[in-house]
């Protein structure tokens, strides 16, 4: 009973072997010499093949379209010899064109060797009206790296011939086997390794030339014997997470599977998590850069998204055109606005992740307050820039920038500090858009100020006065209508000295007027920032003096007890020679005003008024005393009249009754809510 059972067994194995995988490249086992084809035949060869047998096929293949003949490389393992490589062939033959054939033959010559053979393949019954013969012959041995030649002849020889060619490979050493299953519930991959050696089993990443162990905790390397299983947990899931066995000899063999590489599970979340960003993002050169270090080889592509709040959930909204460029695998984007919010989107196959500047702080910041109707920008900012601002209506979630835009500049060379912007609103609970605007991609920051109780009493004075002042100008428009041919009207150059906020709101409330109620063509250095910032403080004030002398325009200087004290260090400094200050635009208008008094005796398009409540007439000095005067708000109409280059209005407009109105404004609005008048600071420039 030994005897069978051991039979058995090793036939058993056998099949084993023959079922198992084979490496990659090689073909099917062939266990004998053996031809099939699609009619009855018989074989016969020289003795370097043996007679193979000849047979049908049980499971015919896809058939060849004649005239064909086609070589692969197969695996020859006969009884009690060690398996070889060896040359398979197949072939269709279009007998029924040729006629009256009987057979054929195939030659085999092994180029580098010339060792020939030849395979005699004949039908052993003629068929009339048969099919194209379709044969294939299993197989003629030959040495790895060996070329072999085939050619095919039919019998009787019909002028019909057929040769082809074929490299026969090295043939890979067979490695360790073995299976796995996916369980991401826990993380985890179980390989299980069948019975027989032990293998060494382990998870790696697999890189351009090696395959990196896991980081610890994560990385084993465990000996599983043959016909038991074993769990190994894995950090994130990527597209180069391998299984990597081999046997527990030094040197041994190793196998290599890599699931993941081709699963979109694999390129989701947890591939990012696993990437580590470096961020060396400046604001000083203006430059996004992050570098990444990716636990797989990783190619993504970089471009800029604007997200809506610091939160990681917040939506991040992509600007077109802003794809960075790659050095190594550093990111970088230049004329870039610096900001936390502002972000990389990394975006690889079917996933992307937003990587934000890791620095919290911000190059450049800004607020905002309400006087009157202005909005006044507070804007600080540590490195030189420029930046633009404009008001813009909230409309269904979205806020458009509306025209003009109002640009300030902190030139480069200037110390850090704080810069002023004023903008005109138009409507109330309007919005406004800042951003820099010397660079390509910039955030744009959304102010919407809050015109609360503490900020009404100013608030109605500027109301009132500006009501008041359009309703005087729409009564005199008869009389004030401007010169045909003079579009707009002459032009105004408003000069002033930073006072207070309320000289300041009273200021450009006053010049907004008579902007858009009277039509002058007023140019303030707030509303002219971008100019005066590309030429220079005292050329824009030189320029505009020019052009108002040459369309007979005037300059009005509006007063203030602050106004005194600067007049005052001006004097003295011309008196001490000290050089005046290049940004001083006051200091320069006192300049220009004094040489064209002595020149002419008298300052030529010149006018001079003041607000009541804020100056008195013992607040002019002497040297000014000869310039018109007004003192608003109850001569505006005498002010207006010489803006507007005419006589006093008639007496149509009620002149006394509009003054005296304005002057109770002007008292209850300062008298609520309004601030004390500030101290003029260091700068006396406006």
């Amino acid at each position: 009973m030994g005897r069978p059972v051991l039979l058995a067994a090793a036939a058993a194995l056998l099949l084993l072997l023959l079922l198992l995988p084979l490496p990659p490249g090689t073909g099917a086992a062939v266990t004998r010499l053996r031809v099939s084809a699609n009619f009855e035949c018989r074989a016969t060869a020289d003795r370097t093949l043996n007679r193979p047998r000849c047979r049908r096929p049980s499971r015919p293949g896809r058939p060849l379209e004649p005239p064909a003949l086609s070589l692969s490389r197969a695996r020859l393992c006969l009884p009690a010899q060690p398996c070889q490589p060896c040359l398979r062939v197949r072939l269709a033959l279009p007998t029924s064109e040729l006629g009256g054939v009987r057979g054929l033959q195939l030659t085999f010559l092994e180029l580098s060797s010339n060792r020939a053979g030849w395979l005699q393949v004949w039908q052993r019954r003629r068929v009339l009206g048969s099919s194209a013969w379709q044969v294939q012959f299993d197989c003629f041995p030959a040495e790895s790296g060996q070329q072999v030649l085939v050619s095919l002849r039919t019998i009787p020889d019909r002028g019909f011939a057929l040769s082809c060619s074929h490299l026969v490979t090295e043939e890979p050493p067979a490695g360790p086997v073995f299976t796995h299953a996916w369980v991401p519930e826990v993380q985890a991959i179980e390989v299980w390794v069948p019975a027989g050696p032990a293998l060494m089993v382990r998870l790696c990443h697999q890189l351009a030339l090696e395959c990196e162990e896991l980081p610890r905790p994560f990385h084993q390397q465990v000996l599983v014997p043959g016909g038991h299983h074993i769990s190994l947990r894995y950090e994130f899931l990527v597209p180069c997470l391998c299984i990597e066995a081999s046997y527990s000899h030094h040197d041994s063999l190793r196998s290599k599977q890599c699931p993941f590489h081709d699963r979109p599970d694999a390129y989701g979340p947890e591939l990012w998590s696993s990437v580590r960003f470096h961020d060396y993002s400046t604001s000083s050169k203006d430059q996004m850069a992050m570098e990444l270090n990716a636990t797989c080889p990783l190619h993504p592509q970089a471009t800029l998204c604007w997200r809506e709040a610091p939160d990681e959930a917040a939506p991040c909204h992509d600007i077109p055109n802003s794809t960075a460029s790659k050095d190594g695998q550093v990111y970088i984007l230049d004329k870039v606005d610096v900001h936390p919010q502002l972000c990389f989107r990394f975006s690889y196959k079917n996933s992307s992740h937003v990587e934000c500047p890791h620095q919290p702080e911000t190059a450049w910041n800004v607020s905002v307050s309400v006087w009157g109707l202005q909005l006044r920008l507070h804007l600080t900012s540590r490195i030189p820039a420029a930046f633009s601002a404009a008001l813009c209506q909230r409309r269904g979630g979205q806020c458009e920038p509306e025209a003009p835009l109002y640009t300030v500049t902190q030139p480069e060379g200037s110390a850090p500090g704080e810069l002023a912007l004023l903008l005109p609103v138009q409507i109330l609970g309007s919005c406004v858009l800042v951003w820099r605007s010397d660079v390509h991609f910039a955030r744009k920051q959304l102010l919407c100020p809050d015109v609360s109780r503490r900020h009404f009493g100013l608030l109605g004075l500027v109301l009132a006065l500006g009501l008041v002042v359009t309703v005087l100008l729409l009564n005199c428009r008869g009389a004030w209508r401007p010169d045909d041919g003079v579009p707009g009207g002459r032009p105004v150059l408003l000069l002033y000295s930073p006072d207070s906020e309320e000289h300041l709101g009273l200021v450009c409330a006053l010049a907004e007027r008579l902007r858009a109620g009277l039509g002058c063509d007023v140019r303030l250095d707030l509303w002219e920032t971008g100019g005066l910032g590309q030429a220079g403080a005292l050329p824009w004030l030189y320029a505009q003096r020019g052009r108002v002398g040459r369309q007979r325009g005037t300059v009005l200087l509006l007063w203030s007890q602050g106004s005194a004290r600067l007049f005052h260090r001006w004097q003295v400094g011309m008196a001490d020679g000290t050089p005046g200050d290049a940004h001083d635009i006051f200091g320069a208008a006192m300049a220009c005003l004094h040489g064209e008094l002595g020149a002419a005796g008298r300052g030529g398009g010149w006018v001079l008024a003041y607000f009541s409540r804020l100056c008195s007439p013992h607040d002019v000095p002497r040297p000014l005393r000869p310039l018109p005067t007004y003192r608003l708000p109850r001569q505006l109409p005498g002010l207006l009249g010489a803006l507007r280059g005419s006589p006093p209005a008639p007496r149509r407009c009620r002149r006394d009754r509009v003054g005296g109105l304005l002057h109770r404004l002007l008292e209850v609005g300062t008298g609520e809510g309004s601030p004390p008048p500030r101290p003029p600071g260091a700068a006396s420039g406006t």
